[in-house]
């Protein structure tokens, strides 16, 4: 059958057919451009830097320069951001003595820090430190100086970091096995529940510099206007 096939198409003279080769991309098609403008020649020793917009949140230098207009209103901000964090001791605002401004200062109380329990509390800045200050009893106190400037003013912010030092771990029995007999056992009938006794003694730790670059990003966006980034707590 396949040979008859064969044979009859070669008496009627047909041409076997010819498939085009698929294609597996179009030819590519001229796209209209507008005229070319010719840029001006750069001079000599010229570089060329790619344009870096200013990172949001960026750090804050301390002391801070803020521009004040209104010295009433931008001190009740600075103290307003402070009383977020601590509760304040003293404050001493800035003052026309004759022809000389004196310095303000913020002092604050000491102040145990915040833990994960205290989500609302601002002043354990990070998650490290809110471990640490679960884990651990720190405390942090604020100095603010605010320092009259031309046009402004410098705020220093200075946060202290001290661990308490115990003689053994709270509520622990260790060491207090042997009774002693030249005093009667003390009652704790009458004792309050607290989350911690503090002590007389504590350890510096140094600054904080979270906290101090919290507290002045919240002052340069209220008195300043910027909007910045803040920590995660």
């Amino acid at each position: 059958m396949r040979l008859f096939l064969i044979t009859l198409c070669a008496a009627l003279g047909c041409q076997p057919v010819q498939t085009a080769p698929t294609m597996l991309f179009t030819a590519p098609q001229a796209v209209p451009i507008g005229p070319a403008v010719a840029s001006p020649p750069l001079q000599n020793n010229t570089i060329l830097q790619p344009a870096i917009a200013a990172p949001a949140g960026s750090p804050c230098a301390n002391p801070l320069f803020v521009p004040v207009t209104n010295q009433d209103w931008a001190w009740e901000q600075i103290v307003d951001v402070v009383d977020d964090y601590f509760r304040i001791e003293r404050e001493n605002r800035v003052q026309l003595i004759g022809n000389v401004m004196t310095e303000g200062r913020i002092d604050t109380f000491p102040q145990i820090g915040a833990t994960w329990l205290e989500p609302h509390r601002p002043d354990s800045v990070g998650r490290e430190n809110r471990w640490e200050s679960t884990l651990q009893t720190i405390r942090r106190r604020a100095v603010l100086r605010v320092i009259p400037e031309q046009n402004g003013y410098l705020v220093d912010a200075v946060v202290y970091k001290e661990l308490e030092d115990l003689p053994r771990p709270e509520n622990s029995t260790a060491g207090a096995a042997t009774f002693r007999h030249d005093n009667s056992l003390s009652s704790r009938v009458n004792e309050g529940v607290f989350r911690t006794r503090l002590s007389d003694h504590w350890l510096s730790l140094g600054r904080d510099p979270a906290v101090e670059q919290q507290m002045l990003a919240e002052i340069r966006a209220r008195v300043v206007g910027e909007a910045t980034g803040v920590l995660l707590k």
